[in-house]
């Protein structure tokens, strides 16, 4: 069993920037992704931090990534900062979202001025 939320997503995608650690265990995604759904944010902003450390970077697929950014703004609807960070996600892994990203965007800019 791994001891993080960080540790299984680098034992299942692998990671740019550390190797991968020795595991016996095969895995299956969907295992990963309910360990996810119920993640805590702080769990979830330490594996974004630890394995994405810049938007464009990662092995995490994007659309984990998007799953484990709406989550955590679920968790955090409040914060403009991580709105932010999301909508730059959104933007930089495709178009389809970008009405979805500049929603964030104008919500983080409410919330800093409101």
């Amino acid at each position: 069993m791994h001891s993080t939320l960080t540790e299984h997503a680098r034992c299942l995608y692998g990671d740019e920037y550390r190797p991968a650690p020795e595991c016996p265990r095969e895995h299956q995604e969907f295992f990963f992704v309910e360990e996810l759904t119920f993640a805590d944010a702080n769990a979830i902003l330490a594996m974004l931090r630890e394995l994405c450390p810049q938007v464009i970077d990662g092995w995490l697929p994007v659309w984990i990534r998007n799953l484990a950014y709406r989550l955590l703004l679920l968790q955090r609807p409040d914060e403009p900062e991580l709105m932010r960070e999301a909508a730059l996600n959104l933007w930089m892994h495709g178009p389809d979202w970008d009405d979805i990203a500049e929603d964030l965007k104008r919500r983080a800019d409410a919330l800093e001025t409101g």
